[in-house]
């Protein structure tokens, strides 16, 4: 288990393999030494006088007996031999390890050894005493070297060289160093005891020195002294920190560090480089109260302390990481040393109490897959079986020996190391053990499928049956050996699929055997020799690793190889994904990174592999299982790790992540064909982009249903009917064919169609993209026939780049000369015409495009001529093709005047026309020249020429009037001024819009009213306005001035010239002035001019009709129409009763417009005037009686028409007479022979009118009646006030009777009533409204049939 950065892990992080507490030694500490490279013994002595051999696994192999206690052991270098000391004898024991033997050497010394310790690199023993004589025992001859008084007292330490030189210490204070022969060569004195010596390689800057020079050693337990032997006067003593308390042991590793280990639970770390000697590099307080022991481990890269209860590991590539923490809670009186063996597998520590444990701090990483199951070493003997993916809990099986290889299969477990396996059955809840079998060299790897087991030994594969099947199993099938007795080769790798043995060969052949027909069915021969292979879990893909250490694919299917791209050479091996959905995805690891990688199978450029991205793994974790992303790696210390893929990141929760994870997720879903978590991705992304990546893929890969639906999704249309259409097209190449066109891979897409049973699908592409040059290339070979279509067109496209030469051969070969094909060959003879045009040929091509029949090609060619400056071919060109405007303008560039006049009455450009014009008037033909203005709409020029050449200025003053030509009119005045004729002039300029001018000339020539006319006819600014009134001002000409003071806005000025002007007949001074009150809305201006209307000012009061216009400017219309009657009263007294009429009309259509009350008065005069006017209207028309009824009304009143009393009174009994209506005859013409009117009767009447009175006849027809409109009561037809209602009832206009309801209509101008049928009648010979004036058409008549809105009651009635 790993800490993270000093964090405190689960304690018992490390597996416990063994305790030993033997009961002798109870109570006293005990000295334990691992057996040197191997490990595989643990020698272990007590106070008992005895040493017990164990072995790795805790059984007890040997026991020595001994003379004495034990004082000393070690292990030679190889691990075979254990030297072992007593107190009470000077022999020295050796017991071999491997014929586990003990022998006895006699060393010869008198004195009790205290000292014992065999060489790193030879086998020399060197052994001490405790009076300081030295002993050097060669093993291998058998030879003693006794040195006698090396140190004077007890030696206590000491040390072997690489280079077999021996340091010692003793008692007496000294550090001596010897050679192999135990001569001195070196000593020196320190201050106290020395202990713990070792040899080490001290780094110096001045040279990287690998010769072991230093000798370490603590003296006193409280310093370090450090002897260079190179240096040897220079010692270097270091000293430490009192609160850690004494020295209680070191370590030197790595480049130069020593680690050292304090009573008081420190451990420190020193660099003893020459630079930083003695600092401290690290220090942790690893135990409370004290810390006995450290160790480190090289190969491991551990370093371990122990105290109290319990050990600390650490990193040393990390020393503040803490690797694991073991605590031995039972252990009261606390730990005491600790030892690793040399591979650092197991960890030994003793105790006070006299115990010992070994701990497991690294497995052999063993372990193996079959689909999803895995079998993996957990302890020494101990494998684990787990299926975490079917979740099935974990199995584990206790094993005989330390495996060197597992196997798991379908139903059963291999184990086994050397030449040996042992078989299980794995059963529901267990595992029972089968059988063991031995193989004829040692197993190098081996594979179970469910019923056969295949092992590599020596260059062979054994095939063999797991579990005999009785009597019945064919015995050849049984087993079999690989290769066959006379194959040569030899075999490096293998793997058993269900239904195949795969082996690899050094001559690079992979061979597939099948099982089921056992016989060899496919080889694939590979240049090199094959190192490793890796089938996927159906055996339709292997990957393998060759001898160069490249990576392929290989598909025996249909035996293409693949390279795998990026391959490291540090690969180890490659998983298979196992979940059944992401076939073709595999990973390649090497020590500390995973690489994804694809297979692409079937995309539209073929089959490849991609790498996908690489993840960082763990140390020392190998990949053991991929399933879906997630990597089951094995750990060292027997555990399982689980590490997801970065490529798979995509697997998590979706909705935690924000666009630009998603958008890196879509990349890997896509390059991981992984199309249903892409369209999740996409669905969160919502981005355009996305989609159209996906759909990409989609087509890459050819899933183009699934294309379909992402298309359809994001509403492409097109490319959702596109794919609807091939989606059926089961030829392989033609599918990817279109497919890769329509991701724009054109020549992909081409090589495809052409692989595929329709080639001439390629072609088609070709043309559609207009590459006419492939399309010429593939017409040949497939479609000869339309080698003249594409020619034209691919000369087209020449022809636009400037291509010229080639493009006229290509148009030459579009020729085809049939009939059919006109049309084409004509656009190929006009390419023809134009590119010899354009190459120089002029002649060939002018000709070609003169017999053409195109009007087109002759402007194209035209066109081109002009450019190459060659005009007078051009023009012909334009004119053949009847482009006049064209040929014209050429014509003119080479100066061609005659054949410019020819064309121009063809010609609609403004612009020719007046080129020619300029260059008719150059030559004085202006007569000409006018013309050809004309055309060209230059109207200055005609007007110029007609001024200054042609003397014609009536039709100079036409065009300007008809043109509104500004600078004409400038012109046309300048014209009038030399003339003298100022009027004309001043119009002239004020057209110009040089108003100032004609202002100043208006004024030099006195012309101001004729300036002023023209002025107020034009819409012009106020400061002209107001510079004629003050000018008119001057001249006292008050009207004048008075009208343009109102123009300009200056009511007071203006009122006051008006008033002052002289009157004349018009009176219009005076109507002027209203409309200026009127305009001003301004009190004291209106009473000023009632004032003078009313003849205060002068004593003159003016006409009534201009104050009634007056209040009609100012919209007083109570007032107004007061003065109206007022002004009908006088027009009547007059005689002017149409006048009077109209007066009374007007006004009361105004108060009605107005929604004013009609004053009575108003409206009876109104309707008796209307009734005298309606008589002329009857008896023109003949109708006697309804003009004796008007004429009746008329004579009732007769005091309205003071004037024409008697002529009325006459008119009345005279139509009266016509009517019969004798009765009101007679009444009228007693009347008139009152004495006052008697005279006055018109002579020829006088006597027919007196012999009536005499004579009186009163008959009289009763007048008819009609119901009243109101309330329907009979009355006569012409009486106007109802007896029934009161009411004065409304009266028809044409007749003068009352109206009737069902007989109703209105006069469409002045909306007065009248009874239809009547006025219909009246119309047929009158088309005027006898009320308004206004001329009617009969049509607009309309019967209206609900009046009840005519029949309110009169607002002036009431």
């Amino acid at each position: 288990m790993r800490g993270e950065g000093g964090a405190q892990p689960a304690v018992g992080a490390m597996k416990q393999v063994f305790s030993l507490l033997e009961k002798t030694w109870s109570g006293s500490p005990v000295q334990f030494a691992w057996q040197k490279t191997s490990g595989n013994f643990l020698a272990v002595t007590g106070g008992d006088r005895t040493v017990k051999i164990f072995d790795r696994h805790g059984q007890k192999r040997n026991e020595i007996s001994l003379p004495g206690n034990c004082v000393a052991m070690d292990w030679d270098k190889d691990g075979d031999t254990l030297a072992i000391i007593t107190d009470k004898s000077s022999a020295i024991f050796l017991w071999d390890a491997n014929t586990n033997k003990t022998s006895q050497v006699d060393s010869g010394m008198r004195d009790a050894m205290s000292f014992l310790l065999w060489s790193r690199v030879g086998t020399l023993l060197a052994v001490g005493t405790t009076k300081g004589n030295l002993l050097i025992y060669n093993r291998q001859t058998s030879r003693k070297i006794p040195v006698l008084g090396k140190h004077t007292k007890r030696i206590t330490c000491g040390c072997w060289s690489t280079e077999n030189l021996l340091a010692l210490g003793g008692e007496d204070k000294m550090i001596t160093i010897s050679n192999q022969e135990g001569d001195t060569i070196r000593q020196t004195s320190v201050s106290s005891d020395p202990s713990d010596m070792q040899f080490s390689v001290m780094k110096t800057d001045e040279r990287i020195s690998t010769r072991e020079s230093t000798v370490s050693v603590v003296v006193g337990k409280k310093t370090l002294f450090l002897f260079n032997l190179n240096d040897p006067d220079n010692p270097i003593d270091l000293k430490f920190q009192q609160p850690y308390g004494s020295i209680v042991t070191y370590r030197w590793y790595g480049d130069g560090y020593i680690m050292i280990g304090f009573s008081r639970g420190c451990f420190v770390v020193i660099s003893t480089h020459i630079r930083e000697i003695g600092q401290e590099i690290f220090q942790a307080h690893n135990h409370k109260d004290n810390l006995s022991s450290i160790a480190i481990s090289q190969s491991l890269n551990k370093a371990a302390s122990c105290g109290d209860n319990c050990i600390k590991i650490h990193d040393l590539s990390d020393l503040r990481e803490m690797y694991a923490i073991i605590s031995l809670d039972d252990e009261n009186k606390g730990v005491d040393q600790l030892a690793w063996t040399d591979d650092g597998q197991l960890l030994a520590v003793s105790t006070r109490r006299g115990s010992l444990h070994v701990f497991l701090t690294k497995l052999p990483i063993l372990g193996d897959a079959c689909s999803t199951r895995i079998a993996y070493l957990t302890s020494l003997l101990e494998v684990t079986i787990a299926n975490h993916v079917e979740r099935e809990l974990p199995v584990t099986v206790s094993v005989e020996v330390e495996p060197n290889f597992v196997a798991i299969g379908v139903y059963h477990l291999a184990v086994g190391m050397n030449n040996r396996a042992w078989f299980y059955a794995l059963g529901e809840n267990n595992v029972k053990k089968l059988k063991d079998v031995e193989y004829l060299g040692t197993v190098a790897s081996m594979h179970l499928n469910s019923d056969y087991a295949a092992a590599l030994f020596e260059g062979k594969v054994q095939l063999h049956m797991i579990e005999s099947e009785g009597l019945d199993a064919q015995e050849e099938r049984e087993t079999r050996l690989f290769p066959a007795d006379d194959d040569k080769y030899r075999i490096l790798c293998h793997a058993l699929t269900s239904d195949f043995l795969i082996y690899g060969t050094d001559t690079g052949v992979i061979h597939y055997f099948y099982i089921e027909d056992w016989q060899h069915v496919n080889e694939y021969r590979h240049p090199v020799s094959v190192r490793k292979i890796f089938p996927d879990p159906n055996g339709t893909r292997l990957a393998f690793i060759d001898d160069k250490s490249d990576g392929f694919v290989y598909c025996p299917v249909d035996d293409r190889l693949y390279e795998i791209p990026n391959f490291s050479p540090t690969i180890k091996g490659i998983l298979w994904e196992n979940w059944p959905m992401d076939k073709g995805v595999f990973i390649a690891f090497d020590d500390d990174k995973v690489y994804t990688y694809v297979f692409h199978k079937n995309a539209i450029q073929g089959s490849k592999i991609i790498l996908a991205g690489g993840t960082e793994v763990p140390f020392s974790h190998k990949p053991l299982l991929l399933y879906n992303g997630e990597l089951t790696c094995q750990t060292q210390s027997g555990k399982t790790n689980n590490i997801y893929l970065s490529t798979h990141s995509f697997l998590g929760n979706l909705k935690d992540f924000g666009p630009n994870e998603l958008t890196q997720m879509l990349t890997q879903t896509l390059m991981l064909k992984r199309f249903s978590e892409a369209w999740e991705v996409c669905r969160l992304l919502n981005d355009q982009s996305g989609w159209n990546e996906l759909a990409k893929a989609c087509l890459h890969h050819m899933e183009v249903d699934f294309a379909i639906r992402v298309y359809r999704t994001f509403g492409n249309a097109g490319m959702v009917m596109s794919l609807e259409q091939i989606k059926g097209i089961e030829d392989h190449n033609l599918l990817a064919g279109h497919l890769a066109m329509f991701t724009s891979d054109f020549n992909l897409a081409q090589d495809l169609y052409l692989a595929s049973s329709c080639p001439i699908a390629a072609l088609e592409m070709r043309k559609d993209l207009q590459h006419w040059d492939s399309a010429l290339q593939l017409a040949r070979r497939l479609a000869p026939d339309q080698i003249p279509f594409i020619s034209k067109e691919y000369a087209m496209q020449l022809e636009f780049m400037g291509d010229y030469i080639n493009a006229l051969a290509h148009y030459e070969k579009g020729i085809t000369g049939n009939n059919k094909y006109q049309e084409h060959d004509e656009a190929c003879l006009a390419g023809v015409a134009q590119m010899s045009i354009r190459m120089g040929d002029i002649r060939r091509g002018v000709n070609q495009a003169i017999k053409h029949p195109s009007r087109l090609l002759k402007r194209d060619c035209g066109a081109i001529l002009e450019s190459m400056k060659q005009f007078s071919e051009a023009a012909q060109l334009y004119e053949k093709g009847q482009y006049y405007d064209k040929a014209a303008s050429v014509y003119i560039r080479c100066k061609n005047w005659a054949k410019v006049g020819e064309l121009l009455p063809h010609v609609s450009s403004p612009k020719i026309h007046l080129q020619y014009a300029k260059a008719k008037e150059a030559d004085g033909r202006y007569k000409e020249a006018v013309i050809a203005y004309e055309h060209a709409k230059q109207w200055d020029s005609v007007i110029r020429l007609y001024l200054d050449h042609l003397n014609n200025p009536e039709k100079a003053v036409n065009i300007v009037r008809e043109t509104q030509s500004l600078d004409g009119a400038k012109m046309v005045a300048r014209f009038f001024l030399q003339l003298g004729d100022y009027g004309s002039a001043i119009q002239f300029l004020v057209m110009s819009k040089c108003n100032n001018e004609a202002f100043t000339l208006a004024q030099q020539h006195n012309k101001m009213e004729i300036y002023a006319d023209i002025i107020s006819s034009e819409s012009t600014t106020n400061e002209d306005y107001q510079s004629i009134a003050l000018y008119f001002e001057g001249e006292k000409k008050h009207f004048e001035a008075g009208k343009f003071f109102l123009l300009c806005g200056q009511y007071g000025r203006a009122l006051k010239h008006f008033m002052k002007s002289p009157s004349t007949e018009d009176n219009l001074a005076i109507e002027m002035a209203i409309e200026t009150v009127g305009r001003a809305k301004d009190e004291a201006l209106t009473n000023q001019l009632i004032d003078y209307l009313m003849g205060e000012t002068d004593g003159m009061p003016k006409d009534a009709k201009y104050l009634f216009r007056l209040y009609m400017a100012l919209k007083q219309y109570r007032e107004a129409a007061r003065t109206a009657i007022i002004i009908a009263r006088e027009e009547q007294c007059s005689g002017n009763y149409r006048n009077a009429h109209d007066v009374l009309f007007s006004m009361y259509s105004e108060l009605k417009t107005q929604k004013i009350k009609i004053p009575s008065e108003m409206a009876t005069n109104l309707m008796i005037l209307h009734s005298y006017i309606l008589v002329k209207t009857h008896v023109k028309r003949g109708d006697h009686m309804k003009g004796a009824r008007m004429l009746i009304r008329v004579a009732n009143n007769i005091s309205k028409f003071p004037s024409h009393i008697v002529p009325i009174l006459t008119s009345a009994v005279i139509e009266c007479h016509r009517a019969g209506l004798k009765n009101s005859a007679f009444s009228f013409a007693a009347m008139l022979m009152r004495p006052e009117y008697r005279n006055k009767i018109d002579l020829k009447y006088k006597k027919k009118i007196e012999a009536m009175v005499r004579r009186p006849d009163t008959t009289e027809a009763e007048e008819p009646t009609t119901a009243c409109p109101c309330c329907a009561f009979q009355l006569p037809e012409c009486e106007l006030l109802c007896p029934g209602c009161k009411n004065n009832l409304p009266y028809c206009i044409a007749t003068g009777r009352h109206m009737v309801r069902d007989d109703w209509t209105v006069c469409p101008h002045c909306d007065f009533p009248a009874l239809y049928s009547e006025f219909k009648n009246m119309l047929q010979t009158e088309n005027i409204c006898p009320m308004c004036s206004e001329r009617i058409n009969i049509v607009h008549l309309k019967k209206i049939n609900d009046c009840t809105q005519y029949l309110k009651p009169e607002e002036g009635d009431q």
